[in-house]
């Protein structure tokens, strides 16, 4: 919820009150413009503390609204010195999946693909648009980071750039004709880590880019390592404005994250991290880790090699 901070100043006589000065710093409508010019209004006592209280669930409506419609929840823009690294699948983005629903088009279903790194078409289209997305469920994540990039990565080339040789697919990482074995450096990656409530929270103002993945992506523990073979519908990129607690799942599901819609082709030349203090689960019961905490470690980013 967007918190509107309002300051009145009141003078109250016996038979009127001065609205002397209103500040709404994140009111995103006229309301600010129309506190900041009222007249003196003669009112009885009651009646004007009625219409206070009446102008204060005003504001927090309103504000409401404009989350709703596209405002970001810190009312800033967003100009993002640099994005982190993520894989989803489609436990979070996927056609027909809740609380979205997207069809077959919005999520480049149709032409998924080795290797497919075009934005998915619901996220090009509602760049700005705030929603909800979904994180899986303990065992069975959504959402992944990766904290190390394997060296086999950056020796595949064609970058000397491990990273941008898996989003601008190299050989064995998507890239190839159909006879080769364009996924034999995909299987068994250290540290892909499935992000549960703790490690959700943590991304929280930050900017995400995110190769999405058609299918499930799996993991294995001890030690830490994830299957990135699979098609691809594509990338998105969002901003995470919140991540609270599910109240409409299972006993097991992880996060809600509210975010709102970037153009990947505006963020992909921004440099990109690694979320390299992701919390890593000992295995896919524990922690059983659904409620984001109320104090949480700072993130630690590192450049991708």
């Amino acid at each position: 919820m967007l918190t509107i901070l309002s300051s009145i100043r009141m003078i109250i006589t016996a038979d009127k009150i001065i609205i002397a000065q209103t500040i709404s710093s994140n009111s995103m409508f006229t309301i600010k413009q129309i506190l900041k010019n009222m007249h003196l209004f003669k009112l009885n006592k009651r009646l004007s503390i009625t219409m206070i209280l009446v102008f204060s669930l005003m504001l927090a409506a309103c504000s409401k609204e404009s989350i709703k419609d596209g405002g970001d929840k810190n009312d800033n823009p967003v100009n993002p010195d640099y994005t982190v690294f993520l894989v989803i699948d489609e436990e979070s983005i996927d056609n027909g999946n809740p609380p979205n629903n997207f069809s077959e088009t919005d999520v480049n279903d149709h032409i998924s693909d080795i290797g497919q790194r075009r934005q998915l078409q619901y996220f090009l289209n509602n760049t700005g648009k705030i929603i909800d997305l979904y994180t899986g469920e303990v065992g069975d994540e959504g959402w992944f980071a990766i904290r190390s990039i394997p060296a086999s990565w950056k020796s595949t080339g064609p970058a000397n750039n491990g990273l941008e040789n898996f989003l601008h697919p190299g050989p064995g990482l998507g890239a190839g004709n159909p006879d080769d074995d364009r996924e034999v450096l995909l299987d068994k990656i250290p540290d892909v880590t499935p992000l549960r409530a703790s490690g959700l929270a943590m991304l929280k103002g930050q900017t995400i880019s995110a190769v999405v993945y058609d299918s499930d992506i799996s993991i294995n523990y001890s030690p830490l390592e994830g299957n990135l073979m699979g098609e691809n519908p594509g990338m998105v990129s969002f901003k995470v404005l919140d991540v609270v607690k599910r109240t409409d799942g299972s006993s097991s599901s992880l996060p809600k994250v509210t975010v709102k819609i970037l153009n990947v082709d505006e963020t992909k030349n921004l440099p990109i991290k690694l979320f390299m203090n992701a919390p890593a689960p000992f295995s896919s019961s524990g922690p059983f880790d659904i409620s984001p905490p109320a104090v949480y470690s700072q993130i630690t980013l590192s450049d991708a090699p």
